[in-house]
């Protein structure tokens, strides 16, 4: 049984993403496909595989998680599963964190670590979805917002835009923790909001269409957080409508550039680390790219004649 660790990232669809693949887990089983989602992960699943306080110790309570997962794993291979996908987004840590950090999932490399030794090496692949960091993290921080999070002054906006902590860097940490593993990478701009075809990309299934346009935990817009915050807090964000932007046009630029670095470097190759998954609708061009611009008219003329008449 192949077993794909779905990580999310957070406010990259990954909720819509799982109450898709929970609507039409019955019909997905017919194909050998199975889900685990936060209500089976979060349930006492994995509990132990993070270290707790608790009189048990550490030890006892990992090896006692790898024996729920073997056995959890086992029923599922006897229903006739052949590919299982386990998706939780807090498996690779927590938007607090993150805002408490300025950066993205610090501590991913010790915790996908131990989650592969839960699952006892019978991880075959982790998908991960990747977005702009300028969208990311003004979706994070309306997120906070609206669940009693302060809203970032100007030096927390400035250090989250100056962080050097980039995707690349999460899915190096993330390789360096689960050698072996193929890790599969899917842009939040490409996948967001196109469950089926990222459960298609996965698994090689014929994904069902029903329920593939669920929208879940969209972020709120500017007059509706302003109405759902104290009156004190309210005043705080700007008294626009639309969505919140909260970082200025230099660290929106900042952010921009980070991210078109992340997504050139897994253009090419990611040093073999990852693999980006392209859109099987819009195919790369190849060595001879069509010229799609082949009509000459007045601007061509206009442009040859002030060539001619130069120098």
């Amino acid at each position: 049984m192949q077993t794909c660790l779905h990580l999310g990232a957070h406010r990259c669809a990954t909720t819509s993403f799982q109450e898709y693949l929970r609507q039409n887990a019955d019909e997905l089983e017919t194909q050998g496909i199975g889900f685990w989602g936060p209500r089976r992960t979060r349930n006492g699943l994995l509990h132990g595989v993070l270290p707790t306080p608790s009189l048990a110790g550490a030890q006892s309570l990992a090896k006692r998680a790898r024996g729920r997962i073997k056995m959890n794993l086992n029923q599922s291979r006897e229903r006739g599963i052949e590919q299982l996908i386990v998706s939780d987004e807090n498996l690779i840590g927590s938007t607090r964190t993150n805002l408490r950090f300025s950066g993205l999932y610090s501590g991913v490399g010790e915790r996908m670590a131990r989650y592969g030794e839960a699952f006892d090496g019978q991880v075959t692949s982790v998908a991960l979805n990747i977005r702009s960091l300028e969208s990311f993290w003004t979706s994070s921080l309306t997120y906070a917002v609206a669940r009693g999070h302060r809203v970032p002054s100007a030096i927390q906006l400035q250090n989250l835009a100056e962080s050097r902590r980039s995707w690349r860097d999460v899915i190096t940490d993330i390789a360096c923790a689960m050698p072996g593993v193929a890790i599969k990478v899917l842009p939040f701009e490409t996948f967001g909001g196109r469950p089926e075809q990222q459960l298609a990309l996965l698994t090689g299934c014929d994904a069902p269409r029903s329920h593939a346009r669920v929208r879940l935990n969209a972020s709120m817009r500017l007059e509706d957080l302003r109405a759902h915050l104290l009156q004190g807090t309210a005043q705080e964000l700007p008294q626009s409508e639309g969505r919140w932007r909260p970082f200025d046009e230099v660290q929106c630029a900042m952010l921009r550039e980070n991210y078109a670095d992340d997504l050139m470097w897994l253009a090419g190759g990611a040093e073999g680390l990852a693999q980006l998954v392209q859109d099987p609708e819009q195919p790369a061009a190849g060595l001879n790219p069509p010229q799609t611009d082949v009509t000459r008219g007045r601007p061509h003329d206009k442009q040859d004649r002030r060539l001619a008449g130069s120098g």
